[in-house]
């Protein structure tokens, strides 16, 4: 799918899609809880929906209400199918393996598209730790499993992504006869951890003690059947690029967004207070619109998915803005950190990448051009934004990538462009 986006201004009120992050966390608690779980607000993304069926195939029994929640019906692992596929989501397959894990039948986990190519060696090395057999195609998907998954105590790398520690937190907790401790190293996005503790805490589950996330403890716990009514967050990840947006192009003002979020990307506030634009953060809402735009210098190793909508920010700020952490983009989509300089240079836009830095030289226009998302949701958002202000139109090939995460991000974009135009 091509889609264009013409120089416009923006203004009017959107709604903040429902967060795939916190949805699939939720899906995967209501999964373990052993009871029934109304989630309500749940999300629609591609991976929303992956997630969905794997808790199926899981054992779960899912019903969906017509403009309510999602309920979740389950008495623990009791898998349905020998196969389980997580579409292109990260977060599912790390997180969902482990669970799948405490299942004693051979299992077959894969996923699809990029997700074929991003390192799964985590597993081969911590699996056998744990009973698990595990055969991958030399750390990559798809993975042959045969569980029971039974709890030791263990030593993890942090440094690659929180999602495996995610996935052995949640299975874990399912699972403990006895006190066992998973002893963290290097743990990178903390704040995604919190988000897991936090889910984990709203479904009943059993919580480990925190030592400073450095490890983190379980005590034996007996949880009862209970009925959970869990609302998902709006998405800070997804809002980004809209709270960016109105940065650029025009005052909008942005709903359904928890200001008190763990969600690690509600630190784009940050970067937009230092940029200098016109912001009103309250309780219900956050109003945004362009003022003169200056470079900013923000720190996105905890929160890396903030790169391609900053970078579309940095595109109007002038001088210099730098941004850190790219050592945590090569794992993506795509190589974030490479796809973001050479689409963003086809606009016109320069990026100099320096060790873990990157630098983006802003200000000085954005041009007509077309460019491709490289089948990557956040590429495509981010330059469907920086194109609100270019000197002409930009034209966006393989569109349609957003359905991985904001399905609606196209549709919500033209309902803020009064004259029709836009996208």
């Amino acid at each position: 799918m091509i889609v264009r986006i013409h120089p416009t201004d923006i203004q009017g009120t959107v709604h903040a899609p429902a967060s795939k992050s916190s949805m699939q966390r939720a899906c995967a608690a209501a999964l373990l809880c052993n009871g029934t779980a109304n989630i309500f607000n749940p999300g629609k993304s591609n991976d929303d929906l992956a997630a969905v069926d794997v808790i199926q195939k899981l054992g779960a029994k899912v019903i969906t209400n017509q403009d309510g929640p999602l309920t979740v019906e389950s008495n623990g692992i009791q898998p349905v199918e020998s196969e389980i596929k997580c579409g292109e989501s990260g977060l599912g397959i790390r997180m969902f393996t482990p669970i799948a894990a405490l299942s004693n039948l051979p299992l077959t986990i894969g996923g699809s598209g990029s997700l074929l190519t991003r390192p799964m060696d985590f597993f081969d090395k911590i699996f056998p730790q744990l009973g698990i057999k595990i055969e991958s195609a030399g750390g990559r998907l798809p993975l042959k499993i045969c569980g029971p998954l039974i709890p030791r105590n263990i030593e993890v790398d942090g440094s690659l992504s929180s999602q495996f520690l995610t996935g052995l937190l949640m299975a874990f907790s399912s699972s403990i006869k006895n006190q066992v401790t998973i002893k963290v190293n290097d743990l990178k996005s903390k704040p995604y951890i919190d988000l897991t503790l936090q889910v984990m805490k709203d479904f009943g589950m059993n919580v480990p003690a925190n030592d400073n996330y450095n490890s983190f403890t379980f005590s034996p716990f007996n949880r009862q059947p209970l009925t959970i009514n869990y609302t998902v967050e709006g998405d800070w990840s997804g809002a980004a690029f809209l709270l960016v947006a109105g940065a650029i192009a025009g005052n909008i003002t942005v709903t359904g967004l928890n200001i008190n979020s763990t969600q690690a990307d509600k630190n784009v506030l940050q970067a937009l207070i230092s940029c200098g634009c016109s912001l009103s953060i309250q309780d219900k809402q956050i109003e945004i619109g362009p003022a003169p735009l200056k470079a900013f210098h923000f720190d996105a190793t905890d929160c890396p998915d903030l790169f391609p909508p900053l970078v579309a920010l940095a595109a109007y700020c002038k001088g210099t803005s730098v941004i850190e952490g790219t050592s945590r983009l090569q794992h993506k989509e795509s190589n974030r950190a490479l796809t973001l300089q050479e689409e963003f240079g086809k606009m016109g836009v320069e990026i100099t990448l320096e060790n873990n830095l990157m630098l983006v030289k802003g200000g000085e226009g954005v041009n007509s051009t077309s460019v491709h998302s490289r089948h990557d949701h956040r590429i495509a958002m981010a330059c469907a934004v920086a194109a609100l202000k270019a000197n002409g139109e930009v034209e966006i090939a393989e569109a349609e990538a957003i359905n991985k995460s904001y399905p609606d991000f196209y549709k919500h974009m033209a309902s803020l462009n009064p004259s029709g135009g836009g996208t």
